[in-house]
């Protein structure tokens, strides 16, 4: 395995600013904490995954990755747990004051993620951290009737939102996959393969492989939610190809993810990645430059926003599938959109710009600032790893025994 370290190591030392006493914080443009956004569990959540990642790499590295990663971990597992209810705040302020009485299923799998990658990485208080956020995320979120998971609940748990999305199962399918390998137990895996066998194989497939973001509480389609707030930063009007590229992705990592355990894979799995990917390509269109940040039923842009998670997911998408199936189309359109990734989005400092307009000036609508290092992170070492196991195993290697 070779890592280019020449992209990733500006990064992760720009990352490294949002460590503050009691977590990261939300980081400006200019690499400066944001002190009035307070702490965000998603943010945290996503840089101790990061920072896991990069303390597998070597000892050489430009940052204490470790030491980040386990500050990471002490902060799941101090300010931002809940010891009274359960579970996770969304956000805290200053004072590590919980700010929002809501617990939702997007931040609670980012927890599983960050703390099965911290965990494979030996950080000390990963495991016992692993293991209370899959019995949350199995106790609140999972439904086994449905093989869906419900959005978000009051801080106490007594009411549940009425509201299901796409956006949170598509990263509790991510983070299961993690779970999987970093626990030995294959039931995340089957409960993977169940949320992505729904949303995917009968809901995307039923649309053209336009991904349906939004549901009400009996996982019947709402095709105009948030029609009046269509740059919505987590639940935005209509289609998103960034998340039709991105499950592309997960869908070929879960089928290597099966493969790998001995079982045959659903022959949907790659099916329905090449529909999803083909699908986001199209509504690119050729005659604009990079992808629109959301799209209507058919396929016009709504938000013609640039963002850098979304050309992200082109690239690891067409990487992805240049690998599984050996398609020249696929590695030409990867390098093809990694080059125009980097150009635009890197600055001269390593940071990325999170938000272009149009013209492909930086922008901060529905982005300000550049709080997160995931996205980036993932391109820049996924392409280097297996397709399976998840990225932490990889790293990690073989375990002597």
């Amino acid at each position: 395995m070779t890592v280019d370290r020449t992209l990733l190591d500006p990064l992760l030392v720009f990352a490294a600013g949002a460590r503050l006493d009691r977590g990261f914080g939300h980081l400006d443009r200019d690499g400066s904490v944001d002190g009035g956004r307070g702490l965000e569990l998603w943010i945290n959540a996503r840089m101790t995954y990061v920072f896991a990642l990069a303390s597998m790499l070597d000892d050489a590295g430009p940052v204490p990755a470790r030491e980040l990663a386990r500050h990471g971990v002490d902060a799941l597992s101090g300010p931002f747990e809940d010891r009274v209810h359960g579970g996770w705040w969304s956000a805290l302020d200053a004072d590590a004051v919980p700010t929002q009485d809501t617990k939702s299923c997007y931040d609670h799998a980012f927890v599983v993620l960050a703390s099965a990658a911290a965990a494979v990485a030996g950080v000390p208080g990963a495991g016992d951290l692993l293991e209370r956020a899959l019995a949350v995320h199995e106790q609140r979120f999972w439904d086994e009737a449905r093989g869906l998971c419900v959005e978000s609940w009051s801080g106490d748990w007594s009411v549940a939102e009425g509201y299901r999305g796409a956006n949170g199962c598509m990263h509790t399918v991510e983070a299961y996959l993690v779970a999987a390998d970093a626990t030995g137990d294959p039931v995340w895996r089957a409960r993977a393969l169940r949320v992505a066998e729904h949303l995917v194989d009968r809901v995307a497939r039923a649309h053209d492989w336009r991904v349906v973001e939004h549901f009400d509480a009996s996982w019947r389609p709402l095709p105009e939610h948030n029609r009046d707030r269509p740059a919505d930063p987590f639940r935005p009007y209509g289609a998103t190809p960034g998340h039709g590229l991105e499950w592309a992705r997960l869908l070929v990592s879960l089928r290597a993810a099966v493969e790998r355990a001995g079982d045959e894979p659903p022959a949907w799995l790659l099916e329905a990645a090449v529909g999803l990917f083909d699908r986001a390509a199209a509504d690119a269109d050729e005659g604009r430059t990079g992808f629109p940040y959301t799209i209507n039923w058919s396929g016009a842009p709504v938000v013609d926003q640039r963002f850098h998670w979304v050309h992200c997911e082109a690239v690891l998408a067409a990487d992805a599938l240049a690998r599984a199936t050996g398609g020249e189309r696929y590695a030409a359109l990867a390098e093809r959109w990694w080059t125009f990734t980097v150009e635009h989005f890197v600055e001269g400092d390593g940071s990325w710009l999170h938000e272009l307009d149009v013209r492909l000036a930086p922008s901060g609508g529905t982005w300000p600032g550049k709080p997160d290092a995931y996205h980036a992170a993932n391109a820049l070492l996924l392409r280097s790893l297996p397709l399976a196991p998840s990225a932490p195993v990889a790293l990690r290697g073989p375990v002597a025994g």
